[in-house]
Order: C-alpha cells, then sequence, then structure tokens
C-alpha cells in the first residue's frame, strides 16, 4: 500500500504540477483529521508523519515528565521515560510513538476527503500565483460557453470570463472558437482564482504589436502611446531607439502584414501608427494622420494647440462624429481646436476691426456698423469698406483690402 502511496503522488505531481511535498503535507494534514475525529480527547498534542521515501506513516504525541502521572494523554511518567533514555529529567518534553495498529484502514476511510480537499486548494494556489504574474499580459483560449451575456474562455487549467464591458461592441463569438484577450486582473476567489479578461484595453493592442513586431520585442522600438476607441479605431505613437530603423516602416511591415495581422485579430478595427515626437507641435499634427495640418499653435500652460487645416481637410481632421480629433487628443495629451483656413481667415478679419472705434470706421459715435454688432466678421470689413469710401479716408484703405483677403 505505501508503494502504491507513492507512485500515485508521483503520478499527481506529473499531472497536476503539484510537487510532492505540498501532497505529503496535505496527506500528513488530512491523516491528523482523522486520527483526532477517531481518538477524541486522547489525540492531543498529536503530530503524523510520512517517510518520503517508504511511504511509513507514524503518529507521534508530545507529552511532558513529571513524577507522578495525573492526566495520561498529556503525561509520563518520569520512570517509564528513562528506561529508554537516563538523562531524562522532570519537566522535559519526549515525543512518543503511539501509532494505532489499524491506523491504515483509519487512514484510508477517513482522510481520503481531507486529502482532496487540500490537493484541490494547493492546486488553485498553484493556478493563482501562475496567473497572477500574468496580469497585464495576453491570453489566447478557446470559447467554452457563454452565460448571461459573459463570454467564458477555456485556457487549459483554468476557465477566464469576458464581461460585456470587456466585449468589443458588435463583436460575436461561437463556442470553440479562439481568441486573444488581455489579462485585467486575477483574484483569489471561494470558488478557486477568477482571471477577468478584455478585448477592449489598450494594452491588448500593444500586446499584439509585441507579438508581431520583432524590434518592439527586443526594444528597438518603443510604444510611446496608445489611443483606442474598440471595434473603429486606434491611434498608436511609436519611436524608434535606432536612428537606421523607421518605426512606424517596422510596425506596418512588408506590404503592411505585420499591422494587417492585428487588425485581423481585432476584427477590422482601423489602426493609425504616429511617428513620435517630442516637439508637441509637430506630434500634434502628426496624430491628427490622416488628415494634412497646415500650421498648429500651442500653448504650454494651458496645453492647448490650434490646428489650422485646408477647407477640404477639415471634416477628415475632425472625423466622423469627432472620432479622429478625439483620438489625436487622447494621443497627446493636448486639448486641440481644429480650424480651417477660411474661419482663420475669418477670425483673424474680426479681430482686426472689433477693436477699433467707430470714428475710424466712418461711423457716427456710438452708432454701431451694420453686423459689427452681431459679430459677423465678414460684414464687419464690408462696412468699413463702405464707411472709408465715402468718406475718403485712405488712412483705412490698407487694412480693408488685406482683411477683404482674409475673408476670402
Amino acid at each position: 500500500m505505501n508503494a502504491e502511496l507513492i507512485r500515485a503522488l508521483q503520478q499527481l505531481e506529473e499531472e497536476k504540477g503539484i510537487g510532492k511535498d505540498v501532497m505529503f503535507e496535505a496527506l500528513e494534514a488530512a491523516l491528523l483529521s482523522a486520527y483526532k475525529k477517531n481518538f477524541g480527547g486522547a489525540a492531543q498534542n498529536v503530530r503524523i508523519e510520512i517517510d518520503r521515501t517508504t511511504g511509513d506513516m507514524r503518529v507521534y504525541q508530545v507529552r511532558t515528565v513529571v513524577q507522578e502521572v495525573a492526566d495520561p494523554a498529556n503525561e509520563i511518567a518520569l520512570a517509564e521515560v528513562q528506561q529508554y533514555d537516563p538523562t531524562a529529567a522532570v519537566g522535559d518534553m519526549v515525543e512518543l510513538e503511539v501509532t494505532p495498529r489499524d491506523f491504515g484502514r483509519i487512514a484510508a476511510q477517513t482522510a481520503k476527503q481531507v486529502w482532496v480537499q487540500r490537493l484541490r486548494e494547493a492546486e488553485r494556489e498553484l493556478v493563482y500565483k501562475e496567473f497572477r504574474d500574468r496580469e497585464g499580459d495576453i491570453v489566447t483560449g478557446n470559447v467554452h460557453r457563454i452565460e448571461r451575456k459573459n463570454v467564458y474562455l477555456d485556457l487549459g487549467r483554468i476557465e477566464a470570463v469576458l464581461p460585456p464591458p470587456e466585449q468589443i461592441p458588435r463583436e460575436s463569438y461561437r463556442q470553440g472558437e479562439r481568441v486573444k484577450a488581455y489579462v485585467v486582473e486575477v483574484r483569489q476567489g471561494t470558488r478557486g482564482p477568477q482571471i477577468v479578461v478584455s478585448r477592449t484595453h489598450p494594452g491588448l493592442l500593444k500586446r499584439l504589436f509585441e507579438l508581431e513586431v520583432p524590434e518592439i520585442y527586443e526594444g528597438i522600438v518603443e510604444i510611446k502611446a496608445i489611443a483606442r476607441e474598440a471595434g473603429a479605431r486606434s491611434k498608436i505613437a511609436v519611436a524608434s531607439r535606432d536612428k537606421n530603423v523607421d518605426p512606424v516602416g517596422a510596425c506596418v511591415g512588408p506590404k503592411g502584414s505585420r499591422v494587417q495581422a492585428v487588425v485581423d485579430e481585432l476584427r477590422g478595427e482601423k489602426i493609425d501608427i504616429i511617428p513620435w515626437n517630442a516637439d508637441a507641435a509637430l506630434f500634434v499634427a502628426a496624430a491628427l494622420s490622416p488628415a494634412k495640418v497646415v500650421r498648429v499653435d500651442v500653448n504650454e500652460e494651458t496645453r492647448t494647440a490650434q490646428v489650422i487645416v485646408p477647407d477640404h481637410q477639415l471634416s477628415l481632421a475632425i472625423g466622423r462624429e469627432g472620432q479622429n480629433a478625439r483620438l489625436a487628443a487622447k494621443l497627446t495629451g493636448w486639448r486641440i481646436d481644429i480650424k480651417s483656413e477660411t474661419q482663420l481667415k475669418e477670425m483673424e478679419a474680426q479681430k482686426i476691426f472689433i477693436d477699433l472705434p467707430p470714428e475710424e470706421l466712418g461711423a457716427p459715435a456710438g452708432q454701431p456698423l451694420a453686423g459689427a454688432a452681431a459679430g459677423d466678421p465678414v460684414a464687419a470689413p464690408q462696412a468699413a469698406a463702405e464707411a472709408s469710401a465715402r468718406q475718403g479716408d485712405g488712412s483705412v484703405d490698407g487694412p480693408v483690402e488685406v482683411t477683404r483677403e482674409a475673408a476670402g
């Protein structure tokens, strides 16, 4: 029986990955529980030891050496102890073997349930430690089941849950389908480790690029920032530590193969790869890709960037429902205000004439120009020109001409 026990423990070690020492400790605790259950009050100060080589089980009880025994369960007479240990003295603690004859039967009958429970706990702890270190990593699992909109992925030794908020909008899952996900949290629950994964986390995009782009994995190309609206569009800013390596080209790959692999895994999500730049103006301009930018004015104090784009690029720069501008702001960390060239000219025209007194614009004092009160950037220059023509004041001709060009 003892030889069979050793072989069974070795097999469990191979199958479950649990060390034999852990299983021996679990078995000793189970046997101790069984012994106390069978022997009640007589099982005080008892420990059980299993030989790691032979599998032999022995029960030892600690007793106090006294001159006269008053409590047989916890004390032993000095005369009895001195028969095998002449140096013993009153007050010493001695350990005696008290293994029952039928202890093997007791162990087989009573210890099984406790041992199985301890093994299950040890296995759960092992799995928890394994996945606790994988927080922030990527895992691949098969869709095992879908319950109440939660998708459960089979990771082999454990299940991971993909809750609705972490699922890409409008993405469907089929049973048996292989899915990559980002480990958001690993926590120890009453029923074992609970692993929460995500398909919407920006970290998933980063890990996928690390898998597809060797330069990122090796640290030659660095991902500086990520802005993502899962299922729709993402922007990723990259920089190279090697001047001979183009970070954008490395991420795109030959004929776009690397970025396409990431796009396929994310079910068609569009990805803009942006070169990172320490110059805020250049970085903001690049972040608004694919729109072309004419000029960027930055305010360091308010971290606001005013971006000027050609008229025909305005809608592209803003994006559908503001998505492109919103992602660019998240990526750069700057508040971005986008204007077209025409809007800029109108603003400059308004600025030129908004502070001029009515006398200089040819209107009676206290009487506003037509259109100026409404803040019309086009009406104000026109009114000023008409007033100048009436008065024949050449001093306004210069500004009016510039304003007309600015107003288009």
